[in-house]
């Protein structure tokens, strides 16, 4: 019987699987999650309340069980240990990397952290997991796993093979081995290849790279993701302020964190003030968007203001009240276009990036391009529909290149000037652009309106 052809991630699938435990049938549970990949298992028991999932998981081997929990995303993870007491937590913890058990203790509150470490039986790994709980979670420290191999220079290659074979039980992953001098002070890397093809007596001195990246234990999240997806990393090194190599960070954190901040930048461009999900509370939801309704219901409101102002203009041409939503909308449009370009090459910085008056010029030559072709367009349609107006059609399409200019001027500048005060710049691409474009565009049109008619 093909044992995986029973697990499918199905909604016939969960119904079985909670008549399953509803009617305590553990076979059912045993024989259809026997093999499966942990992730699989993980995204099922998403689906569950945690006193259910701990059912299942204490069906499962414990290194499977272990693999699970730390799969699950954090607010998941942190209902699930709930059902758990501290010495089964720290039993999972003993068949995890430390960068991974770091980040299950950073869920728990401080006295269960503090029994959960007292009750680990490996003492290696007990003060793995101590020196990586001194660091922020969103830096490189925080992100490191201590598990990896490393050779000293002086070693001949048979040494280096005998540490590989004895520390093959804790690094899961190998993808080089790090040279070190007596001090420990990192002096590059080795590939397997180059070990394996080695003569035994080689040293490790003849065969080792000393051109290697590495990043500091203070170096920020998105610091570390740059270097790694520049290089083409699968582990880079870390090392503390003298140089001595203290950990590895993995491309499997990485990509967490990269797929992270694209979620928080995504969010903040839609004008989601939280990190939310799908499944997190009304509350929560609605807490999370009401800020920035709460500010363009504002901006509406003071667009509603600056068109009272000119309420004779509007009584006097009443057609000029058609191109409102037009001019509005394009300002809007044109803003949140600049305002994202630039929000992308400030993600993938580079060392010979335009400075601030280059970028500013481009923007205004892109702008000048796109503004003759749509007041071109606008003068000649505005002509035709509203009775040959030609003095309304100046005003109109002169409005909308000066709407673009000015909102492809401040969609380009609001992002730098956020990311040189310390702000995430995705704020400019989302509705604080959006509303202040619209009361740009506005102010413009009506002014225009003022000197041309």
């Amino acid at each position: 019987m093909d044992v995986n052809a029973q697990f499918e991630l199905s909604k016939e699938y969960l119904e079985k699987l909670k008549n399953a435990i509803d009617g305590d049938d553990k076979d059912f549970i045993k024989t259809t999650m026997d093999g499966v990949n942990h992730a699989d298992i993980s995204s099922v028991l998403e689906e569950f309340n945690s006193a259910d999932s701990k059912f299942v998981i204490d069906l499962l081997d414990v290194e499977v069980g272990a693999n699970i929990i730390s799969d699950l995303d954090d607010d998941t993870q942190k209902s699930f240990l709930k059902e758990f007491d501290s010495v089964e937590i720290a039993k999972f913890i003993d068949y995890l990397d430390s960068d991974d058990s770091a980040d299950i203790l950073n869920e728990l509150p401080l006295k269960a952290r503090q029994e959960v470490i007292s009750k680990i039986e490996n003492q290696e790994k007990t003060a793995n997991i101590l020196e990586l709980l001194r660091y922020e979670e969103d830096s490189a420290g925080g992100l490191m796993a201590k598990e990896m191999i490393r050779a000293n220079i002086n070693w001949t290659v048979v040494q280096c093979i005998e540490e590989i074979r004895r520390q093959a039980g804790n690094v899961q992953k190998i993808y080089s081995v790090y040279v070190v001098d007596n001090k420990d002070k990192l002096l590059g890397r080795v590939s397997l290849k180059r070990i394996i093809l080695a003569d035994d007596n080689k040293k490790i001195a003849d065969i080792y790279e000393d051109d290697i990246a590495s990043v500091e234990t203070f170096m920020d999240e998105e610091e570390v993701a740059s270097i790694m997806r520049k290089y083409d990393l699968e582990a880079v090194p870390v090392v503390n302020v003298h140089g001595k190599l203290v950990g590895r960070i993995t491309i499997d954190d990485i990509v967490d964190v990269i797929t992270e901040l694209a979620e928080q930048e995504r969010q903040l461009m839609s004008g989601i003030s939280e990190d939310v999900e799908e499944d997190d509370s009304l509350w929560v939801s609605a807490r999370a968007r009401l800020p920035w309704l709460v500010i363009g219901l504002a901006g509406g409101i003071l667009a509603a203001k600056v068109m009272g102002f000119f309420e004779e203009a509007i009584k006097s041409v009443t057609a000029m009240a058609f191109f409102v939503p037009l001019i509005m909308a394009t300002g809007g449009n044109v803003g949140i276009q600049s305002s994202s370009i630039i929000v992308q090459s400030l993600a993938n910085k580079s060392v010979f990036e335009e400075n601030t008056f280059k970028r500013l010029l481009k923007a205004l030559l892109v702008a000048i391009i796109n503004g003759a072709v749509l007041g071109a367009v606008v003068f000649i349609t505005s002509y035709l529909l509203i009775d040959n107006d030609i003095r309304l059609a100046i005003v109109v399409s002169t409005s909308l290149v000066s709407v673009v200019l000015l909102a492809s001027f401040t969609g380009t500048l609001t992002p730098l000037v956020l990311d040189k005060m310390g702000i995430n710049p995705a704020l400019a691409s989302g509705p604080f652009i959006t509303t202040a474009n619209d009361l740009l565009g506005l102010g413009v049109y009506f002014i225009i309106f003022y000197v041309l008619y």
